[in-house]
């Protein structure tokens, strides 16, 4: 058993509010364990200049944290590079990856990632809740009129693993991924395609056998997370997937 009494194999608590912020097309706030994140999704008249008269849409991630969402106080202006940067690409990356831009026509949807508290597994989180953010800004533009067909193809959604004092574990804390020998986080659809793994051997390098193992535990993870986002979601006629 871990710190917190979870079995090598089990995600923390996942709670999803939807609508947490008034004015954004959608909104959510998502808690992972003691990580929260507030996911907003906002819909733009306009595409980047590289997309201009293509007739495709493009949707892009930014990501911060609050200077005390973390133990020590850290300053905004060390967010803005980095790690912060990275992740937000990532976001992007994921999100991209289940939705036909071309049916997204020319217009831009821009997520934001806030982490108002961190214990582990900020990234994975934001993804994990910014789908949801992304369905609710994708209704909106269907009631709209500024979509007639639904561009989104898949769930997605993510989670970290790792290895730990030489125990494989799923859904990492904070004081777990300072421990790790290992720490990986993946990114996979709802049909059970891998978008991304990110992986890296920290203090030892690991196995085929290890990395085999990792990607199991994810697997069950995100498994357990899609039909977390398909309850929040709920019955739509326009979302059959």
């Amino acid at each position: 058993m871990r710190k917190d009494g979870r079995a090598p194999d089990e995600i923390r608590p996942v709670k999803i509010t939807r609508n947490f912020i008034k004015y954004p097309e959608g909104s959510v706030l998502i808690e992972v364990g003691d990580t929260r994140v507030i996911c907003t999704a906002t819909v733009e008249d306009r595409v980047p200049p590289f997309l201009k008269d293509t007739g495709q849409g493009w949707i892009t991630a930014e990501y911060s944290m609050l200077p005390r969402s973390t133990a020590e106080r850290t300053r905004r202006e060390e967010q803005s590079r980095g790690r912060s940067y990275e992740i937000q690409r990532l976001i992007g990356r994921s999100l991209r990856a289940v939705v036909d831009l071309s049916s997204l026509g020319e217009m831009t949807i821009v997520i934001d990632c806030d982490v108002i508290q961190a214990d582990g597994g900020t990234r994975t989180a934001s993804i994990t809740g910014s789908f949801v953010a992304l369905v609710d800004a994708i209704e909106w533009m269907m009631e709209q009129s500024l979509l007639r067909i639904s561009p989104i193809r898949d769930f997605v959604a993510a989670i970290s693993v790792g290895i730990v004092e030489g125990i494989p574990m799923l859904d990492l804390s904070y004081e777990e991924d300072f421990s790790a020998d290992v720490d990986m986080n993946v990114v996979m659809t709802g049909g059970g395609r891998f978008v991304e793994i990110q992986g890296t051997a920290e203090r030892m390098p690991f196995g085929e056998d290890e990395m085999r193992e990792m990607l199991g535990l994810a697997r069950k993870g995100i498994e357990e997370l899609v039909r977390i986002q398909r309850e929040v979601i709920g019955e739509r006629p326009w979302l059959k997937l």
